[in-house]
This record gives structure tokens, C-alpha cells and sequence, in this order.
């Protein structure tokens, strides 16, 4: 598959993913009823996505270095994110991943998330329905960072990433809400999921939801460790991803 097929192929694939995530807000009525039902199948489906994704990926950005670092930053990335077992809201891999996107490009942060996401789930034993979600959302993380303005280099690129970092953080915690928002809490309460109401109705439901029970709370811990970490340990790892990113290639390589 050509460059530009794998971009449109990843791109499809995040659509859809992000189509599952809202799920309560895009089905009609009738089936939004069926919670249980429409839950498997949306994981599922994001389950496929991400084999469809990663197959895209392979013919679209590595070779033997490449996949390298991609190795050891996704062992670093599953020890950062133990490092935050424990603590609610401290998530220190969200610094790797925008950092990482940063130094590195947008496809190169997608795959980081999505493999830190996989290979600290199984390690971890915390495999579940969430784990197609946490996957794309992390991926979406790390891509968003490769896709930033160009800035100077140095503390305005810091405040970039910052600012960056503030509102993924947020975003990480409103996609991940929403797929199982209508499982969280039971049906007579004013934050809770009326299948068939209107779609403002349910989009204000989902919000109150959110703040009350992750943004004001879990998410801002989140982005607060996220901005600490990228103003104090931004600049080296940026440089050194990058001196790693624009080594010259040994023999092997070069005769790709």
C-alpha cells in the first residue's frame, strides 16, 4: 500500500473508532435502548480497527530503526504508566506520547499510544471492554502532538506543548467517559443516559456527568502532571529523540 493509502486507511479507522465513543449521542433511539447490545459491538468494531490500523502502519513508516525505537519507547512508556497505577488522574506516559509525537511525527506518536496502551494492558492484567478505547485515545494523543505548529524551538515550543498537553488531557477524559457514560450511573438520575432524548439533552446530561465525576478531579491531576513533566524534562528527551531521529542510518539500512 502506497503512502498515501495508509494515511486514508488510518484516518477511516480513527473516524469510525471516534463514531464508537459516541455512540449514545449518533444511534437512534431504539437502539440506543439496547446499552448492552450496542456495547459489544462498538468494542468490537474498535477492536477490528485497531488490527486495521497497525496493518496500515507497517507499510507506512518503518523500517529496522524505526521499529527499534519504537520498542524501547514502548518499554518505557509501560513503565511510566505503572509508575501512575495507583494514583488517580497521574498519567506520566502522556508526556512520553507528546513529546514522542512531538520529536518524531504524527504516525509515529499514533503507534507509541497505541502500543504502550496494548502492551501495559496485557502486562498489567487490566485487559477489558475499555481497552480498544484507551488504545485510540492514547493514539490520538500522540498524533495530535506530531501535527502542532511549527514554533522556535526551546521554551516556546514548551508552552505549545503545554497548552497542548493541558487539553488533551481533558479530551482524554471526555472520549473515554462517553462510551460508558450510559453504564455509569442508573437511569433516574439527571446525569444519566435517556435513550431517545433529544441529542442536546444527552450531550448536557454527558458533560455534567464528566465534570462532576473526572474533569474537575481525575483529569486535571492529569493535565497538571502532564505540563509539570514536559516543562522540566521536555527540552533534553526532545533533543535526544531528535539526535537519535537524524542519525545516519549504518550500511544495512541504507541499502533499503
Amino acid at each position: 500500500m502506497n503512502r498515501r493509502g495508509s494515511i486514508v486507511m488510518i484516518l477511516l479507522a480513527s473516524i469510525i473508532a471516534l463514531l464508537c465513543f459516541a455512540w449514545p449521542f449518533v444511534l437512534p433511539g431504539e437502539l440506543g435502548g439496547s446499552s448492552g447490545l450496542v456495547a459489544v459491538l462498538t468494542i468490537g468494531v474498535t477492536s477490528a480497527l485497531i488490527v486495521i490500523a497497525f496493518a496500515a502502519l507497517n507499510g507506512e513508516l518503518f523500517g529496522a530503526r524505526s521499529v527499534a525505537m519504537l520498542g524501547v519507547l514502548t518499554a518505557v512508556g509501560v513503565v511510566m504508566r505503572f509508575l501512575g497505577l495507583g494514583f488517580a488522574g497521574v498519567e506520566p506516559v502522556f508526556v512520553l506520547l507528546i513529546l514522542a509525537g512531538r520529536a518524531l511525527g504524527p504516525w509515529f506518536g499514533f503507534t507509541l499510544g497505541a502500543s504502550v496502551m496494548i502492551a501495559s494492558s496485557f502486562l498489567s492484567g487490566m485487559l477489558g471492554p475499555w481497552t480498544p478505547f484507551q488504545v485510540f485515545a492514547a493514539a490520538w494523543v500522540g498524533l495530535g502532538a506530531g501535527l502542532l505548529p511549527r514554533v522556535r524551538s526551546g521554551w516556546p515550543e514548551l508552552f505549545l506543548l503545554s497548552g497542548y498537553g493541558i487539553i488533551a488531557s481533558y479530551l482524554f477524559g471526555f472520549v473515554m467517559n462517553s462510551w460508558f457514560w450510559p453504564f455509569a450511573v442508573g437511569g433516574e438520575t439527571s446525569i444519566s443516559f435517556e435513550p431517545g432524548a433529544a441529542v442536546g439533552e444527552n450531550v448536557v446530561r454527558f458533560v455534567t456527568y464528566s465534570l462532576v465525576t473526572s474533569t474537575l478531579t481525575w483529569d486535571t491531576v492529569r493535565a497538571t502532571t502532564t505540563v509539570v513533566g514536559i516543562c522540566v524534562l521536555g527540552l533534553p528527551i526532545l533533543a535526544a529523540l531528535r539526535r537519535s531521529s537524524l542519525r545516519t542510518p549504518t550500511s544495512g539500512e541504507s541499502q533499503r
